[in-house]
């Protein structure tokens, strides 16, 4: 994949070499911006971090999905907006017959690069097929997909076991909907596997025509492609992991459009740069304290009762997010179905109320450990806990630990650790269904996600009544009483869902994005 080329322009060749150079123009302007002057339209932009994959049947990040987003097609996209919504794309049509059969019906005419032919109903139930049949690690976000039946070269239906609410905000718009050649994956594959970064064709209105790892992957228009032409003739998109240096790099003009840090959100905004628009956007991601119910210090739910109340989250999200964040009823986040107008317990808690349950629990001179990550916002609001729980007696020591280690601390896999875990500072990231954020919390997933080893039979029974409820005011009132029950174990103090402000140059561009921030770079238009 390193020196994967596709046929492209002899323009978009020339364009390509000046872009790669790297560096500065001897007349001092950005090499992005000589571009720019030129014939060409280029969208330089930044990624969180590099590519891992380009299948969308075995995705990995958000990141490669965006990418993912222009080389392929699919029956429905996210609609670019501040709230959440589907819109056709490969499909001309698509219906709900009944609670486990949608049918759709595709556009003609869109085909796949290197003489693959058009796409048909035989390649969306070959890819939406093979992501059940290879056991891929993302096969949940296809549930309790059963099959798909081909009517015509045009025209399918998508079979479910059972119904499955997530399929139109998850199934569908997300990575595992991009429909793939069948003809050339099993070409490249031979049994219609993972094609890990060999993409064997495209169907969207890019293709990759070059991709250094760590420094960038380049996207040029597609010849083969006759539907709406987007908005810029090449879009350069460079691995950034650290957001400063995404800012610095954005301030020194190497890239257009970015997001940017909650912490120096109000720096921006007081003094942002030229020709900058600073967007505010809402995060699917959560945030929160956990507690280990099957540690011998923490099994007395009055104890943990009394570390809940003594959580002021208005005061860590100073500390941890410069004031940025607002604080999260639980772990569905605002415009999603199921966020809870309220937490059970007040974002300041109360002090004597902590007393009280500590009180109740016979304890005192308790000590305990709580884990986080490296990064500054997890150690920051590990110290704030840290400071508040010393008001009411409790004496905790902050264990800050590699991203290694962190990721699989709570995994009976990976050894005995687990039963060490006594408070932690965690996150997780999410998808527009509730389904998502609510499935790492089932029995199942106790010594897996669930770290907090937080078990409730109720609890798995909501889960699952509520993927096949249509309605969502009934599937609202299931996902608010889950929240309850996690809060109501004691093991949860909900902190925040964060947030995604982005910047970008207006003299270059007028983004499209997902609410949560995410680039949606076929609607970016060029200025």
């Amino acid at each position: 994949m390193k020196d994967m080329r596709f046929d492209v322009s002899r323009r978009a060749l020339l364009m390509r070499g000046a872009a790669l150079g790297g560096g500065m123009l001897a007349a001092g302007m950005p090499l992005s911006h000589a571009i720019w002057a030129s014939e060409g339209k280029v969208l330089n932009a930044r990624s969180t971090d590099d590519l891992s994959t380009l299948d969308p049947g075995f995705y990995n990040l958000n990141h490669e999905v965006d990418v993912m987003n222009c080389v392929y097609s699919k029956l429905t996209r996210y609609k670019p907006g501040s709230e959440w919504a589907w819109e056709l794309e490969a499909a001309e049509k698509v219906e709900q017959v009944d609670p486990t059969h949608i049918r759709f019906r595709l556009k003609k005419g869109i085909k796949f690069t290197g003489g693959y032919g058009e796409l048909t109903a035989k390649d969306v139930k070959f890819s939406f097929e093979r992501v059940i049949r290879h056991n891929s690690p993302v096969k949940v976000d296809w549930g309790p997909l059963d099959r798909v039946e081909i009517e015509d070269d045009y025209t399918g239906v998508i079979v479910l076991k059972t119904p499955f609410a997530p399929l139109w905000m998850i199934s569908l718009p997300f990575a595992v909907g991009h429909i793939v050649s069948e003809e050339a994956v099993m070409k490249a594959t031979k049994d219609g596997g993972s094609f890990g970064t060999k993409p064997p064709a495209f169907s969207g209105p890019y293709v990759i025509a070059d991709w250094k790892p760590n420094q960038y992957v380049l996207l040029v228009r597609n010849s083969d492609w006759s539907g709406p032409t987007p908005g810029f003739d090449e879009i350069r998109i460079v691995p950034i992991s650290d957001t400063k240096a995404a800012e610095r790099a954005y301030q020194a003009g190497d890239i257009d459009f970015t997001e940017i840090s909650l912490d120096s959100l109000s720096k921006f905004k007081s003094n942002p740069p030229a020709d900058t628009q600073i967007e505010e956007h809402t995060s699917l991601s959560y945030n929160w304290v956990g507690m280990n119910m099957d540690h011998p210090k923490l099994k007395d739910i009055n104890v943990r009762r009394a570390i809940q109340w003594a959580i002021n989250v208005p005061q860590i999200l100073d500390a941890a997010y410069a004031g940025q964040a607002a604080v999260a009823t639980g772990i569905v986040p605002p415009g999603i179905v199921g966020h809870r107008e309220k937490a059970l317990v007040p974002p300041e808690g109360d002090l004597e109320k902590a007393k009280e349950f500590l009180k109740m629990a016979g304890v005192s001179d308790l000590t305990l450990t709580i884990g986080c990550s490296t990064s500054s916002g997890s150690s920051a609001i590990a110290q704030t806990v840290q400071a508040q729980l010393s008001q009411i007696g409790i004496s905790l020591q902050v264990s800050v630990l590699d991203s290694g280690t962190f990721g699989t601390l709570g995994m009976e896999s990976q050894g005995e650790r687990w039963k060490d875990i006594q408070l932690i500072v965690n996150s997780f990231a999410s998808m527009p269904d509730p389904y998502y954020p609510t499935s790492w919390f089932v029995q199942a997933q106790v010594g897996i996600w669930n770290w907090e080893r937080f078990r409730s039979k109720r609890y798995d029974e909501l889960t699952s009544e509520a993927l096949t409820v249509s309605d969502p005011k009934e599937r609202a009132k299931r996902y608010n009483e889950m929240q309850d029950l996690m809060e109501e174990s004691g093991a949860y103090r909900f902190l925040t869902h964060g947030g995604s402000p982005i910047v970008y140059r207006t003299t270059r561009l007028k983004p499209a994005t997902r609410p949560d921030a995410y680039p949606l770079y076929l609607d970016f238009k060029a200025v």
